[in-house]
């Protein structure tokens, strides 16, 4: 961030604080998650339970097309790594209420980091604070990835900056024909620095693409994002891509915990590893997961023609 931004955040700073002034919420325990469905009460989310095993968690700020201010940066990590150690959970939906899915970062908001600045003495001490900023930003996004429990994301409309960090860090895409993306960052004075430069370039399988979109700032809407790989499916409007997110977060949720896990973990390590390393690292996971009832109530299963086997919660 330039010294001349800095200066214009830091004389912003009393405006905006007045604007807003967010607040950190008392922790929630998802991991402890009863029958009921229902997790705790969060500000920027909404998360119900539709399906057996499935939370939909929904992106909740639709006055503010759901950009992303201060504390739905922190409630998306508190509520995926809740989920990520919550027995009920098997699969994720991710969508967002409203016109758009998400108009990205929300710049008023940024303006309290002034404040913040303002008050320290140097520019040492100023890149400290941003530092930790950008790496709490980072880690929310990154916990979509962390999260053991497969991420459906399903995107309609605008998908704009963080929106784009958000879901590429997600397994499964899924967007509305009128779905447009832009990895908004260059257009602001900025590198996008919590996971596009990192994750889209593997997302769409082309350098050359993925420098292109995040050079310019260009949107580009469903059917580029469907034929570079961005998503993996396109649905006519809204309510067809829920039912569809939801439908794929229900198939999974009926597999094996175990396996959909570990499927999920050696892929994730493979993406950074060589096929050997890949190899090893999934052989010494299986050695136990082998042995597990998961694998022998599947398998029987598959061989009598039986009904889907039960899993026991993980």
């Amino acid at each position: 961030m330039s010294v001349f931004r800095l200066n214009t955040l830091m004389r912003l700073a009393p405006k905006a604080s007045a604007i807003r002034s967010i607040q950190m919420q008392p922790q929630r325990n998802l991991a402890a998650q009863t029958e009921s469905g229902i997790t705790g009460e969060f500000k920027t989310l909404a998360i119900s339970t539709p399906k057996p095993f499935v939370f939909h968690v929904e992106l909740h700020r639709p006055n503010k097309l759901n950009a992303f201010n201060r504390q739905m940066w922190l409630e998306i990590k508190e509520c995926f790594d809740g989920l990520a150690t919550n027995p009920d959970c098997r699969a994720i939906v991710l969508s967002a209420s409203g016109k758009h899915f998400t108009a990205g970062i929300d710049l008023n908001d940024m303006m309290n980091v002034g404040q913040t600045l303002a008050e320290a003495d140097d520019y040492a001490r100023k890149g400290v604070i941003m530092e930790r900023m950008i790496k709490l930003y980072q880690d929310s996004i990154s916990s979509l990835e962390l999260c053991p429990k497969p991420v459906i994301t399903a995107v309609h409309k605008a998908c704009i900056g963080a929106g784009v960090d958000l879901i590429t860090a997600s397994d499964i895409r899924y967007c509305t024909e009128d779905a447009f993306f832009q990895v908004k960052e260059v257009d602001i004075g900025m590198a996008a620095d919590v996971g596009t430069l990192q994750r889209l370039p593997k997302a769409v399988g082309s350098q050359s693409l993925a420098r292109e979109l995040c050079f310019t700032g260009r949107k580009f809407e469903a059917a580029e994002a469907h034929s570079s790989g961005l998503v993996s499916r396109v649905f006519p409007d809204k309510e067809s891509l829920l039912c569809g997110a939801l439908a794929i977060a229900e198939l999974i949720a009926s597999k094996s915990p175990v396996a959909v896990r570990t499927t999920k973990e050696n892929i994730i390590y493979s993406l950074d590893h060589t096929n050997q390393e890949g190899l090893e690292h999934i052989r010494l996971l299986n050695k136990l997961n082998l042995l597990s009832e998961d694998f022998a109530q599947a398998v029987a299963a598959q061989l009598t023609k039986d009904e889907k086997p039960v899993f026991a919660k993980l």
